[in-house]
C-alpha cells in the first residue's frame, strides 16, 4: 500500500489509561495546542518521523464509547469520520487501553473496529495490571483480537519505539479487521443496510451501525444530511423490527453483542492470580473516599493548595510588577514628557504588564492540579465533594476552578478544562467572575475604611467593618448559587444529572507531562488573551488620555504651574539652595500637575462617556466622577483606585490605604444636588456593583479563549453588569433605612 507523506493518526483511549502521557512521549516536544475550529473541545497535535514515515497524532478527547451524548462527543465521532472540522478520517487509530481493566477498554476497541480502518492499540499500564494480579499474553491478545498490539508503559517511555514500529508497519499494511460482534438478524440487518448506504457516504458500517443503535435520536439529527431522509426512514423501520425480533432495546442488543466478544476474546490471553492481599490503593480509598476523613483530607489538600499558589505566586507576581516600574521609569528617564511617553507608560508596559501578572497564578495552579490529577487524587476529591455540589446543578470537578476564582477568575476559568461536561464546564465558566478576586479588595478595603463606622458588635468580639467585608464576598457566592442553578434549567432543561466517575490508580505523576500542561496554560493564556487585554488597556489609556488641549486650561491653573516650576528653575540655579525650599516647591508642583491631570480628565472622552452614562447610574447615588472610575476599571478592577486619584486631583500615586484619597471621597460633593457624593448606602452600593460585575477584560478574554466563541463572553458581561446595577440599587434603598443621614463617613480618621 502506498503511505502517504503524512499519515494521520487520531489518537483515543478511555479517560485515565495514560493517552496523554503516551502522546506527549511519542511526540516529544513536536506538539501544538488550539481548539477546532468553532467548538470549545482543545485539539492537541504532534508530529514524529520514525523509519521514514512522517506521522501525525491528533489526541482525542477520552471516551469511554463512540454513542455521542453532546456536541463535545460528537466532534470525536466526526473527526474518526472526516467530517465536521476535519477534511478526511485518520489514516490509523492509534487506542490506548488499560491492561488492568481491559473489558472496559475493549468495548471502545469493539466500536472503533466498525471503522474498517487500521488499528493499532497500545496496552498501557501493565505494570498496574500485574500488581494486580492481571497476567495479558501480548502475542496471544494479538492474535485474536487480530490487531497489531505493543505493551507499553508510557510513564516511563517503555515500548515507545516498538510502538513507532508498529505504527509504521500499519500504515503500510493498510488493512482493517472484519468486524460484527453481534447476533446473525442483527449482523444480517446491518450488512444489507451498508449495501443500501447512499454512496457518498463516509465509513458506511460505522455510520450504520451507529444510527441502528443510538436511539436517543442525537446521531439521527447529526447523520440525516448525509445518508438523506429516506434512509432515515429505513433506518427507523429496523429498529421497530429488531426490537419485536430479539425481545430487547437496541442498546441492549449493542451492549450484549459487544461484552459477549470481549468475554469471548478475554477468556485467550488473561489470567488472574489470586493474591488474597488487599492492595494499598485499596486500603488508601478506604481513608480518601470516605465521607468523613476523605472529606477532612480533602479540605486540607485544597487548603495546601491554595496557599502554595499564593504564597508562591505573590513573590513573582511582585517581580513581574517591579520590571514593569523600572521598564516605565527608563522610558519616562529616556523621553520627555508628552503623549507618546504617556502611550508607552501607561498603554503599552501597562497591558504588557496587565497580561504577565497573571501567569505566575496560572502556571502554578495547572501544576498543583497537573499534580493532583496525574496522581489519581483529584478524581476522589471530585467524587467527595460532588455530594454537595450537584444541589445547585455542578458536578465535583468544579470545586478547584471555583476555589480559584477567589483569587482570580482567570486561572480559575482556565482550570474548567479538567471538566469533562460541557454544560457543566460553561456553567462553571459563567460564575466563576462572581466569586470575589483579589482585584476586588483594594475597592472593598477603600470604600469601607472611608464610610464604614468603626462599630463592634458581640461585646466586642465583631466588627462592623469586618462583617462588611466578609459580606461582600458572601454576595458573590449566593448569587452564584442562584445563577447556577438558573443556568442549569437554562442550557439542559432539566435538573442535574448523575455523576459517574472511574477512580484511576494512584501512580506518581510524570514530571513532564505535568510541566508541559503548566507552560501549556501559561502560554494559551499569553496568545490567546494577551492581545486583547493590551488592546483593551491602550483603548482606555486614549479614552481617558484625548482629546488633550492644554491651551483651554483655566489661565489660573496655567499660571500657577509656570510660576511653580520657574521658581523651581530659580531655587536650583542657586549656589546654596535650600533642600526644604526645593521639597517645597517640588511638592507644590507635584499638586498643580495632579490637579491640571484632573483636569484634562474632566474634558477626555471617558470623562464625556462617564456623564453620557449618568442617568443609568444616577439613581445608584454616583454622578460622572464615579461612573468614570467604574468605565476606566475594565482592563482592572483595582484600577478604580488610581483613577478616581486622578479625578479628585491626587494623581495615579494613591492606593486603597492613601488617607488623602479617604479624605476627599468624604468631604466631596455632588455638584448638581449639593449633598454629600458618597454617603454609607452608596459606598455598599458601589462595592455590592464591583462585587457582581465583569469588570475585568482579562476575564472576558479569557472566557472568549475557553469557549472559542464572542457569545459567551457577551452574555457574561451582559447578566453580571445587569445584576450589578440591580444589587447595588437594592442595597442604597435597604441601607438607607439604617443610615438615612447622607453624608455620614462612619469610619472616622
Amino acid at each position: 500500500m502506498r503511505v502517504p507523506a503524512v499519515v494521520s493518526v487520531a489518537v483515543l483511549g478511555n479517560p485515565n489509561t495514560g493517552k496523554s502521557t503516551l502522546f506527549n512521549g511519542l511526540t516529544s516536544l513536536n506538539q501544538r495546542t488550539g481548539n477546532y475550529p468553532g467548538v470549545t473541545v482543545e485539539k492537541r497535535t504532534g508530529h514524529f518521523v520514525h523509519d521514514g514515515v512522517r506521522f501525525e497524532l491528533n489526541d482525542l478527547p477520552g471516551a469511554y464509547s463512540l454513542a455521542p451524548r453532546s456536541p463535545d462527543e460528537m466532534l470525536t465521532v466526526q473527526v474518526l469520520m472526516g467530517t465536521g472540522p476535519v477534511e478526511r478520517p485518520p489514516d490509523l487509530i492509534l487506542c490506548v487501553v488499560d491492561a488492568s481493566n481491559l473489558r472496559r477498554s475493549l468495548f471502545l476497541v469493539s466500536q472503533l473496529l466498525d471503522l474498517q480502518l487500521p488499528v493499532v492499540i497500545a496496552l498501557n499500564m501493565t505494570d498496574v495490571a500485574r500488581r494486580r494480579g492481571v497476567q495479558v499474553d501480548v502475542a496471544a491478545m494479538q492474535q485474536a483480537l487480530g490487531v497489531p498490539v505493543v505493551a507499553v508503559q508510557a510513564n516511563r517511555q517503555v515500548g515507545l519505539d516498538d510502538l513507532r514500529s508498529a505504527l509504521v508497519a500499519a500504515a503500510r499494511k493498510g488493512q482493517a479487521v472484519e468486524h460484527l460482534p453481534f447476533s446473525p438478524a442483527i449482523g444480517e440487518t446491518i450488512d444489507r443496510l451498508q449495501r443500501d448506504c447512499p454512496d457518498d457516504c463516509a465509513l458506511k458500517r460505522f455510520v450504520v451501525t451507529r444510527l441502528l443503535f443510538d436511539v436517543d435520536g442525537f446521531m439521527t439529527r447529526r447523520l440525516g444530511d448525509m445518508v438523506g431522509e429516506d434512509f432515515v426512514q429505513a433506518i427507523l423501520r429496523q429498529r421497530l423490527e429488531l426490537a419485536s425480533t430479539t425481545g430487547r432495546s437496541l442498546p441492549e442488543s449493542e451492549s450484549a453483542g459487544r461484552f459477549g466478544w470481549i468475554n469471548q476474546q478475554l477468556g485467550r490471553f488473561v489470567s488472574r492470580l489470586e493474591t488474597g492481599r488487599v492492595t494499598w490503593s485499596a486500603r488508601a480509598d478506604r481513608i480518601l473516599t470516605h465521607p468523613v476523613t476523605g472529606l477532612i483530607v480533602a479540605v486540607l489538600v485544597l487548603l495546601v493548595l491554595f496557599n502554595a499558589v499564593f504564597l508562591l505566586a505573590d513573590p513573582a507576581s511582585w517581580l513581574i510588577d517591579s520590571v514593569k516600574g523600572v521598564a516605565a521609569g527608563a522610558v519616562e528617564a529616556l523621553l520627555p514628557a508628552g503623549t507618546f511617553r504617556s502611550l508607552l507608560v501607561d498603554g503599552v508596559i501597562e497591558g504588557v504588564g496587565g497580561v504577565l501578572v497573571f501567569l505566575p497564578q496560572i502556571m502554578l495552579l495547572f501544576l498543583f492540579i497537573g499534580l493532583l490529577e496525574d496522581s489519581g487524587y483529584l478524581a476522589r476529591a471530585s467524587f467527595l465533594m460532588d455530594k454537595y455540589l450537584s444541589r445547585i446543578g455542578l458536578g465535583g470537578m468544579t470545586l478547584i476552578p471555583l476555589l480559584s476564582s477567589f483569587a482570580c477568575a482567570i486561572p480559575g476559568i482556565m482550570a474548567t478544562r479538567t471538566i469533562a461536561s460541557r454544560r457543566e464546564r460553561l456553567i462553571t465558566i459563567l460564575i466563576a467572575p462572581l466569586m470575589s478576586c483579589s482585584a476586588r479588595l483594594p475597592v472593598y478595603i477603600l470604600l469601607i475604611s472611608a464610610f464604614v463606622p468603626r462599630q463592634s458588635i458581640l461585646g466586642g468580639l465583631i466588627g462592623l467593618q469586618g462583617i462588611v467585608m466578609f459580606a461582600m464576598y458572601c454576595v458573590g457566592v449566593v448569587t452564584a448559587i442562584g445563577v447556577a442553578w438558573l443556568l442549569r434549567r437554562w442550557l439542559t432543561g432539566q435538573g442535574g444529572s448523575d455523576f459517574l466517575m472511574e477512580l484511576p490508580p494512584y501512580k506518581l505523576p510524570q514530571a513532564t507531562t505535568v510541566v508541559r500542561r503548566m507552560l501549556e496554560a501559561g502560554l494559551d493564556f499569553v496568545k490567546g488573551a494577551g492581545t486583547l487585554i493590551v488592546a483593551v488597556t491602550i483603548l482606555v489609556w486614549a479614552a481617558a488620555s484625548f482629546p488633550r488641549n492644554d491651551a483651554a486650561m483655566p489661565a489660573g491653573l496655567k499660571a500657577d504651574l509656570e510660576a511653580a516650576y520657574s521658581a523651581m528653575e530659580g531655587a536650583a540655579g542657586r549656589a546654596r539652595g535650600s533642600e526644604t525650599e526645593m521639597t517645597a516647591l517640588r511638592e507644590r508642583a507635584k499638586d498643580l500637575e495632579n490637579a491640571a491631570a484632573a483636569w484634562r480628565l474632566e474634558q477626555s472622552f471617558l470623562a464625556r462617556g462617564g456623564k453620557l452614562l449618568q442617568p443609568l447610574t444616577a439613581p445608584l447615588g454616583w454622578d460622572w466622577r464615579i461612573t468614570s472610575g467604574v468605565v476606566a476599571s475594565f482592563p482592572a478592577r483595582e484600577v478604580v483606585v488610581s483613577t478616581l486619584g486622578v479625578i479628585f486631583g491626587l494623581g495615579r500615586d494613591v492606593d486603597e490605604e492613601s488617607a488623602s484619597l479617604r479624605e476627599r471621597l468624604v468631604k466631596a460633593r455632588n455638584h448638581e444636588t449639593g449633598r454629600p457624593l458618597l454617603n454609607v448606602p452608596v459606598a455598599l452600593g458601589l462595592m455590592v456593583f464591583f462585587a457582581l460585575c465583569a469588570q475585568c477584560v482579562s476575564t472576558l478574554a479569557v472566557i472568549k479563549r475557553e469557549t472559542a466563541s464572542w457569545r459567551w463572553p457577551v452574555v457574561s458581561f451582559a447578566y453580571m453588569t445587569a445584576l450589578a446595577w440591580l444589587g447595588a440599587w437594592l442595597t442604597v434603598q435597604v441601607a438607607g433605612f439604617f443610615w438615612p443621614v447622607a453624608g455620614q463617613g462612619g469610619a472616622g480618621s
